[in-house]
């Protein structure tokens, strides 16, 4: 899998763009935030023609960017976990009210549950259930390629606020540790904000789970 990550906004929100190798042209993106004009610009001085927007929860910092995407490249398919599906045509709801930008989207295409496959080419990633940030928080995880996209779940030595309306810190922490904690120690994660880690790392490093009895 080619990964590239474009930081978008304010919020130096991570977008991820998918293709199954380096050569292709079609590609997935994960979580287009605010100010997504790197991301337009990297996909069409390189040509690429995004196929899906994947996004693991409904935060307006993760989202924003949908419509200028779809503007330049037409009406691309959304897919967001279940509970999380109100996000998308609600200002309130995502957030964005509250800084006066009124982000509001058409409803998603695909609505995911734990265990469904979202693929393309050669990529095939598993949806994984990582609520507490948002209610309908998702991780996508790649097993052949050792990859898993987190958004606001797990961050390098942190974990996503839980303060937000929908979050729950006992319910964040306990699907980290039940469904990206138990990934293979190698598998790089790849965080809604901030660098990449791996899960080894997370289990070693991280405060909320290193010395408190392990995950």
């Amino acid at each position: 899998m080619n990964i590239q990550t474009i930081a978008l906004g304010d919020f130096e929100t991570n977008c991820y763009i998918l293709r199954g190798s380096a050569n292709e042209t079609d590609c997935l993106l994960i979580d287009p935030g605010f100010e997504p004009e790197p991301l337009l610009d990297y996909l069409q001085k390189n040509r690429l023609t995004p196929r899906w927007i994947l996004l693991t929860h409904g935060h307006s910092d993760h989202i924003a960017g949908i419509a200028a995407v779809q503007k330049a490249f037409g009406e691309i398919p959304i897919g967001i976990g279940a509970k999380d599906a109100d996000m998308l045509t609600s200002a309130m709801r995502n957030l964005s009210f509250m800084m006066g930008r009124n982000v509001e989207l058409p409803a998603a295409d695909k609505l995911y549950q734990a265990g469904d496959v979202v693929g393309m080419s050669e990529i095939n990633l598993k949806v994984l259930a990582t609520p507490g940030h948002t209610p309908g928080g998702i991780s996508f995880y790649s097993e052949t390629d050792s990859v898993v996209f987190t958004g606001d779940a797990l961050f390098a030595e942190s974990v996503g606020r839980t303060d937000f309306p929908g979050g729950d810190g006992d319910t964040l922490l306990e699907s980290i540790r039940r469904e990206l904690l138990t990934l293979p120690e190698a598998t790089k994660v790849y965080p809604g904000h901030g660098p990449a880690t791996t899960i080894g790392r997370e289990k070693r490093l991280n405060p909320f789970f290193a010395g408190r009895g392990g995950y």
